[in-house]
């Protein structure tokens, strides 16, 4: 089921209009920016500042215009969101990170979130993707306990 829901919600993110590829949108690069605040807080096992993090990913998630970004594609990662704010344990946060992050990995393709190279990096032992600013892993499916564990898997620019 989980991969059903997977392929359904990388399906609707293709159906972003071509016309927005490449294309920087300041608020879609603000989102990316609180992705990477949810990402870092997850490494670092904190519960709390993942909360936060994600609710200032839903609250910029609702200022993106949605003939940037469909409004489909929209309510599932405010979804994704609000489940990882309202959770109080690193470990139920996780769990939906999962899923943000492969809905964000897609947004990342269509838009450029970022001067510098965006880079796609995997945990084996997770099976699980996340976005990162920088080669080096700081993994938000372990956090302290196996925090470098994985490898840079692709590079958007």
């Amino acid at each position: 089921m989980k991969k059903y829901i997977i392929t359904v919600a990388l399906s609707l993110f293709s159906v972003i209009s071509l016309s927005a590829q490449s294309k920087k949108d300041a608020q879609v690069s603000k989102l990316y920016q609180n992705y990477i605040a949810i990402k870092s807080a997850l490494a670092s096992d904190d519960a709390d500042k993942t909360s936060k993090a994600a609710t200032e990913f839903i609250k910029t998630a609702s200022t993106i215009d949605y003939k940037q970004v469909s409004e489909g594609n929209l309510n599932i990662l405010r979804k994704d969101a609000s489940v990882i704010s309202e959770a109080r344990t690193v470990a139920a946060q996780r769990e939906t990170f999962m899923n943000l992050s492969d809905n964000m990995i897609a947004l990342t393709k269509q838009f450029k979130l970022s001067e510098k190279p965006v880079y796609v990096q995997y945990c084996p032992m997770a099976d699980g993707s996340w976005l990162s600013n920088e080669k080096q892993i700081a993994n938000p499916y372990y956090g302290k306990s196996m925090l470098s564990c994985g490898s840079v898997k692709s590079e958007i620019k």
